[in-house]
């Protein structure tokens, strides 16, 4: 059995959870699947952006709350999912999401636990809470950072 990795992490500031989040962009490799949960502004859109600028995205990066899926040419693929506006895993699945966690690039994933059943086993997840205006606790499960 695999030993689970936790970390927790605190941020003070966007720009920090950026920073954090370029780190972790170092140590992903094709086919990682990442699950980001946190109420809404707890800081996921802001590691995504920080995520992708440390894997090479030059394109501007933005929630896909109403797209669904962005993809990002970086090291390789970046599939940036939000699952925020989907009202349950048949409705994830009808769009063909499970094709991009087997595909050749690496998954992040807004509101990911609303489809936990058709989530890999193998997933880092990282969940951001809110602890004033500016400061987050970031926690990772199954990462080692």
């Amino acid at each position: 059995m695999d030993k689970i990795i936790r970390k927790e992490m605190i941020s003070n500031s966007p720009e920090e959870t950026r920073a954090i989040a370029a780190g972790v962009a170092e140590d992903v490799k094709k086919g990682d699947v990442i699950v980001l949960t946190g109420n809404l502004g707890a800081g996921k859109t802001c590691f995504v952006q920080g995520f992708t600028k440390g894997f090479g995205v030059k394109e501007i990066v933005n929630s896909p709350s109403f797209a669904i899926v962005n993809v990002y040419s970086g090291k390789f693929p970046v599939y940036h999912m939000d699952f925020y506006r989907l009202t349950g895993v048949d409705e994830i699945r009808a769009i063909g999401c499970e094709d991009y966690f087997y595909g050749d690039g690496v998954c992040l994933i807004e509101w990911g636990e609303r489809a936990v059943n058709l989530l890999p086993a193998r997933r880092i997840e990282i969940n951001f809470e809110m602890l004033d205006k500016n400061t987050r606790e970031i926690t990772f499960e199954n990462f080692k950072y």
